[in-house]
């Protein structure tokens, strides 16, 4: 299997596009002009809404698609010169049984009542952003794009996926939202500036348009334009539209300086508590109207949550997420592969060493459209970082340009070039070029590809990549295939590998079964999975059968059974724990496991996962459990349990993770989170604790304290931080 992909291959979306049919019918919505917007006050009586038509043919998403919506929804559009104003009316036969919910910003709107506004402001069928909103009144927005990357592909409990069916919720937009709740239901009123989306030139024009409202205790998703329910609102090419938009000419000019002040003693390596106060700046410049600029000096993410530690009992890498916001705000624009496990670019990569911090000096990122086409432009430099006379880090670039081509019937192609150098050794670098393209034919199948090379001086074999993946998704059907290889000296630096040098095989039969005649109980979906890895050379790594029966519930409640058939092939001896070493050899065994959750949306709900069987030379108990209490809509807190026994051969082991989150939200804007989680195997406690007082954008002033400590006969802390960060954003716009 070479990694070659041909401009023949390259070309075939295009072709595809050159037959595109008419689109099908779709609703469409009308703008209404006003000289001035409405007061947002979650009150529909302002006179803007008057002469505004309601749009109100909600039909339903789940539980039957395409049926007509159980409650009436109605949604009123109006704009000025500044903004689009949205308004709906969301009649309730028993406005008793609305499910208010949390008051945290981006909560899960499956687990309350919502509603949420899809907006395709380019029109090209693939990428959007979504605003919505609950009966608390919470904001709740993300960047959509390509369909938020649904398609084939999940963990090896076999859990669906729907197409369409993510969004990136870490971009925080600047808008205003206000509900209220009466005896007819709940209002929601959004004002969403102009200058917070990005569109083309010219007007008027036409958008996307899309809207859900989900009712939660009927489990039920409505919609204005429908969509098949194997796929989310999401899947932008079946939005409706929304015409007469006269948006002005976009004029961007945000910047967003901030102070820290940190005090941080390491009680291992030093006696004193170092005090530091820092400033730097980040500014976002709208450079056209579909072109946004990001700079970034002195960046800093003081306020982000720590990692949620893992129990790792494979011999391979762990995936933990980005949470940094510089990253996340536009990431796909970036993401080439599969995600957490071959990826092009992985934005921890930069500024992150191991468990180390390295400091940014500072950067760009150029992202939009130019011509039709989506540019990506990112650049960010990294400090040196000394220990006296010795270099721990040295200063690093990286840089990674993408070309994407939207193309019509949810197809694209696009290149992506990833690099990295050391400032201090020009031998020290690593540089990463890739393709990729994506083959929508009819609404039903999905063909992905990408291909990679990666070149490293140390590194002299074979270094390339090569991808094909395709899903077939119906309402009652899904499957999907995949086949991927890595060269023993492909070495993308600044991407992710989930293990080194493998050729990977997986098919997928999923199958829905509803029953519409039993109330209490949803769908039953039966399926299987065949996951394969080899050596590029053909001899097996490891390879897993899983045979699964989900059961959904009503309620959201879902239960699963499956049993894993495994074989693991050890070239070399396996050390799963000190002192515990697995013999070099092939190792079969089976594994039951249960996979479950409550009701969500409950004041109390627990979900988790249990399993038990053979494991290498012995056998293996775990218990994953997590006990969710959210008594009121201000308060939630979560209880994690994570439990490994293992009994082989050559030695025994428990291994034990403890995890408390507790969130108080006082306002949408202002909150008091904390993580704690202990851990056996090194005898630490860490605590984490953050205080957000939120301003426009995401940002406002976050007090976050840190400490470590070791619970062993010692007992002692190990490190402990105190950061205290404001940061505020300026509109030289206007």
């Amino acid at each position: 299997m070479h990694c070659r992909l041909t401009l023949a291959t390259l070309a075939v979306p295009a072709l595809l596009a050159a037959q595109t049919p008419p689109p099908a019918s779709r609703p469409a919505a009308k703008a209404h002009r006003v000289d001035a917007g409405p007061a947002i006050d979650g009150r529909l009586n302002d006179a803007a809404w008057a002469g505004a038509p309601p749009l109100s043919a909600f039909v339903q998403h789940e539980p039957f698609d395409n049926q007509a919506a159980t409650e009436r929804t109605e949604v009123r559009i109006v704009f000025d010169r500044d903004a689009l104003y949205i308004g709906a009316r969301l009649y309730d036969s028993d406005p008793a049984g609305i499910i208010r919910g949390e008051v945290r910003r981006d909560a899960n709107l499956k687990e309350q009542d919502s509603f949420l506004i899809l907006l395709d402001t380019y029109l090209d069928r693939q990428n959007g952003f979504a605003f919505g909103t609950t009966p608390s009144g919470i904001e709740h927005d993300g960047q959509v794009t390509r369909e938020g990357e649904g398609g084939f592909g999940g963990p090896a409990t076999g859990t669906p996926q729907v197409a369409g069916g993510q969004a990136n919720l870490n971009w925080d937009a600047t808008w205003t939202v206000a509900t209220s709740v009466d005896s007819l239901g709940w209002v929601a009123e959004f004002r969403i500036p102009f200058e917070t989306l990005r569109y083309s030139g010219g007007s008027p024009q036409t958008w996307g348009l899309n809207f859900s409202r989900f009712i939660r205790r009927k489990n039920e998703e409505d919609f204005w334009a429908p969509v098949p329910r194997q796929h989310s609102l999401y899947r932008v090419s079946l939005a409706g539209t929304l015409e007469g938009v006269m948006p002005p000419t976009r004029r961007v000019a945000l910047v967003t300086p901030y102070a820290l002040g940190t005090l941080h003693r390491d009680f291992v390596a030093a006696a004193k508590t170092d005090a530091a106060v820092d400033v730097g700046v980040d500014a976002k410049l709208g450079v056209t109207p579909s072109l946004t600029l990001d700079l970034t000096y002195n960046t800093d993410f003081a306020q982000v949550e720590v990692d949620e530690q893992q129990i790792n009992l494979t011999r391979f890498n762990l995936f933990f997420p980005e949470k940094r916001p510089f990253f996340l705000e536009n990431a796909g624009t970036f993401a080439v592969g599969t995600p957490e496990s071959v990826e092009l670019f992985f934005s921890r990569r930069i500024g992150i060493d191991g468990t180390r911090s390295v400091p940014l000096l500072g950067g760009g990122r150029l992202t939009g459209k130019v011509g039709g086409l989506t540019l990506g432009l990112l650049d960010i430099q990294t400090e040196r970082v000394r220990d006296q006379e010795v270099i721990l880090t040295p200063p690093e670039n990286f840089a990674v340009a993408r070309v994407l081509k939207e193309l019509p019937r949810r197809s694209r192609v696009g290149v992506i070039a990833v690099s990295r150098f050391n400032a201090d050794s020009t031998g020290d670098r690593n540089v990463t070029v890739g393709a990729d393209a994506r083959l929508g034919i009819g609404e039903r199948i999905t063909l992905d590809l990408y291909a990679a090379h990666s070149e490293t001086p140390s590194r002299t074999g074979a270094s390339n990549l090569a991808n094909l993946s395709g899903s077939y998704l119906t309402r009652n059907w899904e499957i999907g295939m995949a086949v991927r290889q890595v060269d023993p000296d492909f070495n993308p630096e600044v991407g992710y590998l989930e293990r080194p040098t493998f050729r990977y095989y997986n098919v997928r039969f999923l199958r829905h079964l509803r029953t519409p005649n039993v109330g209490w109980f949803r769908e039953f979906r039966p399926h299987v999975t065949f996951r394969q890895y080899d050596d590029t050379d053909g001899r097996p790594q490891s390879r897993l059968f899983h045979f699964d029966s989900h059961f959904v519930f009503a309620n959201g409640a879902f239960f699963e059974s499956p049993v894993n058939f495994v074989r693991e092939v050890l070239r070399t001896p396996f050390q799963i724990s000190p002192g515990v070493v697995i013999p070099a050899g092939v190792y079969d065994w089976v594994e039951w496991a249960t996979i479950y959750n409550t009701n969500l949306s409950a004041p109390y709900a627990i979900s988790g996962r249990g399993t038990v069987g053979a494991f290498y030379t012995g056998r293996r108990i775990s218990s994953q459990i997590s006990f969710i209490a959210r008594p009121n809509e201000k308060f939630n807190a979560t209880v994690r349990w994570n439990y490994e026994h293992v009994v082989l051969d050559e030695g025994r082991f428990d291994r034990v993770l403890l995890g408390l989150r507790l969130a108080y939200t006082f306002t949408p804007r202002m909150y008091l989170q904390s993580l704690t989680q202990w851990n056996n195997q090194n005898n630490s406690l860490s605590a984490n604790v953050r205080f957000g007082w939120l301003g426009p954008a995401g940002t406002g002033l976050f007090v976050v304290f840190n400490e470590g400590r070791e619970t062993g006969p010692n007992h002692r802390p190990l490190d402990r931080a105190l950061a205290v960060k404001f940061t505020r954003q300026f509109d030289l716009a206007h």
